[in-house]
């Protein structure tokens, strides 16, 4: 037998044990599919997800919000004069939660007040939607119930006119064209 010829039958046995794994690796990492509110709904995503949990829209109430991971980000506002310590789930695990595919969102707030937000936002920083400021839930009053917050404090770059008018309160649903 020459050489070439135990190549040529062992190349396939080769390939297999090597692409083997790393598909089944693949198989077993489907997402969890996101359970059904049983509390009041604050937030529904629409558009391209992959993951809705009613209908063809991913609804989510507080207690959903809060078992994301979440980040605390301490930060003056250009609304607040004061510096407060926001909490809420990032907007990444979020969209991930949610199997949101799309370059750009559109953030609506209660009062129809919308803002287009480039999805890559939430990937380049830490930003949440603040549900607490200082320990206290976000009540209407306090720009909540929900707050699209960046880390103003600690990227100063971030305190543009686009960046500020993305940075909706009141939020109340998400749309990912």
């Amino acid at each position: 037998m020459s050489i070439g010829f135990i190549v040529r039958l062992l190349a396939p046995l080769l390939w297999l044990l090597i692409a083997l794994p790393h598909a089944q690796a693949h198989t077993h990492a489907q997402p969890t599919p996101l359970p059904e509110p049983t509390g009041r709904v604050i937030l529904t995503l629409s558009g391209d997800i992959a993951h809705p949990n009613v209908g063809g829209e991913a609804h989510f109430d507080r207690t959903m919000l809060k078992a994301l991971p979440s980040r605390i980000i301490e930060t003056h506002t250009p609304w607040h004069s004061d510096k407060g310590r926001f909490e809420g789930p990032l907007v990444r695990a979020l969209l991930e939660a949610a199997g949101a595919d799309g370059d750009c969102l559109r953030i609506r707030a209660l009062d129809d007040f919308e803002a287009q937000a480039p999805r890559s936002d939430f990937y380049d920083h830490d930003v949440i939607l603040a549900m607490s400021r200082d320990g206290e839930p976000l009540g209407i009053r306090d720009y909540g119930p929900l707050f699209v917050v960046y880390p103003f404090d600690a990227h100063p770059e971030l305190l543009t006119e686009a960046v500020r008018f993305r940075s909706v309160w009141h939020v109340e649903r998400i749309i990912v064209p």
